[in-house]
């Protein structure tokens, strides 16, 4: 085997520490090389070895989570992982700590909770693999941001685990177009810079970003703040319209579907796609359904290969597709599996893309 990714914990609650290192060392790539239960502790232990991941609590004694994040950032990047409550201040936080450099989040409420912890482990340690694949000097590109197992690996579900049977043809070539896009790591990022570029005529637009539930609400009343394109959390059953960008909800699957020459969303519960709730690939399979070539797919930066088969079938239908370049990527994973899949027509850094989307929707 290859060297193991060695993760800090820094948590002053000695269930979720205790938690966390059962979690991870149940994977055999990853190497829980200490515990701190506060910044100054783990300050000494970074002096004597520099880890490859950091889990980082938020709310601890003598200093908080987001000013030990940037000091950190400031003097000795590091890929960090923040554990956050699930609440709405959480939230609030969630979007500092982004906006000061963290890679993803993992929920601190569920880490406790045994029952909930099959799917929870998996994300844990996906999230953890994710970040010691982080390229930090593409990230904070300005300000802003926001995103986020029982003891083996659930069966790695398909799309078709939550799309209903084929009822026929995709709509025909309409005027309007529909936008879909996915990211998980680096991409809440990705989205503010995306998003902020486009004007508030664009297209309307569906997006799945990995994040967790509760989270999703804040990140969408962010970016609303920040574009002019209106951004909100999807409800079941909102539509889909010119201007308006809807968000999947963090622990939900959103599905594009249409009635008539109308386009909406469905949010549904379901088991973990690709490994994830919201799944890119559920989002983009239905899209191939239900929009054919009306349908533009963007697939950005994260790790894993969520996306990638739905990106074909969009392909195949008659979308156009579009993935984000290496150069500009936190994390080249989910782009680079679309690209190999062969379901990419062109690949963009991302200052390019919301162009890319301008230009395609001239042609319709």
């Amino acid at each position: 085997m290859g060297k193991k990714i060695r993760v800090l914990i820094i948590d002053d609650s000695a269930s979720v520490r205790h938690t966390l290192v059962r979690v991870l060392q149940e994977d055999p790539e990853i190497e829980v090389m200490g515990v701190a239960t506060d910044p100054f502790m783990a300050a000494k232990k970074i002096q004597e070895e520099i880890p490859d991941v950091i889990t980082l609590d938020v709310e601890m004694p003598r200093m908080d989570g987001i000013t030990f994040l940037r000091k950190l950032m400031s003097q000795r990047p590091i890929p960090v992982v923040m554990c956050s409550s699930l609440t709405e201040a959480g939230s609030e936080t969630l979007l500092q700590a982004l906006e000061a450099g963290a890679v993803d989040v993992i929920l601190k409420s569920k880490i406790g909770a045994a029952d909930s912890l099959a799917d929870d482990a998996v994300r844990i340690r996906e999230v953890v693999k994710s970040a010691s694949h982080a390229r930090l000097g593409n990230m904070r590109r300005a300000t802003s941001g926001l995103r986020p197992g029982r003891e083996a690996p659930p069966q790695k579900l398909t799309a078709d685990a939550m799309l209903p049977p084929p009822t026929g043809r995709a709509m025909a070539k309409t005027t309007e177009m529909v936008v879909c896009v996915g990211a998980s790591t680096g991409g809440t990022e990705a989205l503010r810079e995306f998003l902020e570029a486009l004007p508030a005529n664009a297209p309307g637009m569906v997006i799945v970003q990995h994040m967790p539930e509760k989270f999703t609400a804040a990140f969408a009343k962010r970016l609303n703040g920040l574009c002019e394109v209106e951004v909100k959390e999807a409800v079941d059953g909102d539509p889909v319209l010119r201007g308006h960008v809807l968000i999947a909800p963090g622990d939900k699957h959103m599905l594009l579907e249409r009635q008539g020459a109308r386009y909406h969303v469905s949010v549904k519960q379901g088991p973990l796609v690709s490994r994830h709730r919201p799944s890119v690939d559920v989002l983009f399979r239905s899209a191939a359904r239900s929009a054919g070539s009306n349908a533009m797919g963007i697939i950005m930066t994260g790790m894993g290969d969520d996306g990638a088969k739905g990106m074909l079938e969009m392909h195949q239908a008659g979308a156009y597709t579009v993935a984000q370049d290496e150069a500009t990527s936190v994390v080249f994973g989910m782009p680079k599996e679309a690209i190999a899949k062969g379901g990419v027509d062109r690949i963009l850094p991302l200052d390019q893309i919301a162009r890319e989307v301008l230009i395609t929707q001239q042609k319709f």
